[in-house]
Parts: structure tokens; sequence; C-alpha cells
């Protein structure tokens, strides 16, 4: 059976960590910022975990990770 492809758009957005969970970044932190809060933008700015609902589709897009 051939390789499996990665999927390279999920491969640039989704983490794996030492223990298997999904990371990802959060949205809202490119433009229009003046007008939020400095401990909201601190929040956007920190990493989270896939929703459980998610990871399904990420795993199959992230064969090997």
């Amino acid at each position: 059976m051939p390789k499996m492809k990665t999927h390279r758009g999920a491969a640039k957005r989704f983490k794996a960590t030492g223990t298997g969970k999904l990371m990802r970044r959060k949205q809202g932190l490119r433009h229009i910022l003046t007008k939020k809060a400095t401990d909201r933008k601190h929040a956007l700015g920190l990493a989270t975990e896939v929703s459980a609902s998610d990871v399904p589709r990420v795993k199959r897009m992230l064969p090997y990770c």
C-alpha cells in the first residue's frame, strides 16, 4: 500500500503534543486589534486544544502525527 499524503494546509495549522493531543491557534488576532482588550489579545495568542468532535477529521488529514 502506498504512503498516505499529509494535507499540507492542515499540517501548517495543527500540531500534536507529546501526549498525542492536537493543538490549534485561535482566530481573531490578525487585524482590528485596537478595540480588543489586552487580556483578550493575550488569550487569543495562546494555543488551544482541538475540540473532540473535530479530532477525527484532523487525524485523517494528518496520518503521521
